[in-house]
């Protein structure tokens, strides 16, 4: 299968007080009364990665209702779905003019279908675990041209652990700290000063960090000609972010500038 590819994204870029306008006024949009059917052309999908988890269930709920909600057992790829991932969505079509599904969907590793769709999401990669074959069929994916942003892990036995299965399906390649002046944080927002994202903790605590995380770790893996294969969001919580963006306790510069992030990620990985 060849992914299917845009050609030329183009994209109206919002003045600064109408982009925090439309992060503010998220919630306007009608969460959940969309009726796209689940197989609607799109330029662009959003794709969630369903993985089996090392761990067991623990603590919480997964998101709004759905996978992981209240009522049936937590996984841990569902956290925060499928609210994050509607609202993002909400954002991406507020914001620019990509031709994107307005609902989510969820891929796995078991069958070849995931090749169709060039971009995916995965959240508490600390806890993912693969075969052999489904580390293999990540691998292909990503070495022909899929790109896979992973969020929502904290700390130095989180890294480990996400560092255990990634070594599965990328033993060789190594891992770098990107830096303020990388192409991929200037493909619609210069997104310069990075700040650490926070979850929903933060109404709670106060803090920006959990565990052992006190520094926000913007990283990736490249191919061999120097395209991100993989941007690792460690120490942060986009996902929280995004989902939390209509919740007047939460801040909306936090909120902002994971909206920007995501969105110069989308961008970078359906153009390179």
């Amino acid at each position: 299968m060849k992914f299917f590819r845009v050609a030329l994204v183009t994209v109206a870029v919002a003045a600064s007080s109408m982009g925090l306008w439309a992060f503010q006024r998220i919630a306007d949009f009608g969460f959940g009364n969309d009726d796209t059917p689940s197989n609607a052309k799109a330029e662009f999908y959003w794709s969630r990665l369903a993985y089996s988890s090392s761990m067991a269930s623990y603590g919480g709920y997964g998101g709004y209702g759905g996978f992981g909600g209240r009522g049936s057992r937590f996984q841990s790829w569902s956290r925060d779905y499928p609210k994050a991932d509607r609202q993002f969505l909400i954002a991406m079509h507020r914001l620019t003019r990509i031709d994107g599904r307005s609902t989510e969907q969820v891929v796995s590793l078991d069958s070849d279908e995931i090749f169709n769709y060039p971009w995916i999401y995965a959240v508490q990669v600390q806890t993912w675990s693969f075969t052999d074959a489904e580390a293999k069929r990540l691998r292909e994916y990503l070495m022909k041209g899929g790109f896979l942003m992973v969020d929502d892990f904290h700390g130095t036995d989180d890294w480990q652990n996400f560092m255990n299965g990634m070594r599965q399906v990328l033993p060789d390649r190594p891992v770098e700290d990107l830096q303020s002046n990388d192409e991929i944080f200037h493909t619609l927002y210069d997104v310069d000063d990075k700040m650490q994202i926070p979850g929903e903790i933060w109404e709670r605590t106060g803090r920006t960090y959990e565990k052992d995380g006190y520094q926000p770790k913007w990283r990736a893996i490249r191919d061999d000609k120097g395209r991100i294969m993989v941007a690792i969001c460690h120490n942060m919580h986009l996902g929280d972010a995004w989902e939390w963006a209509d919740d007047p306790a939460y801040p909306e510069v936090f909120a902002s500038m994971a909206f920007r992030v995501g969105l110069d990620y989308i961008i970078y990985g359906m153009t390179h």
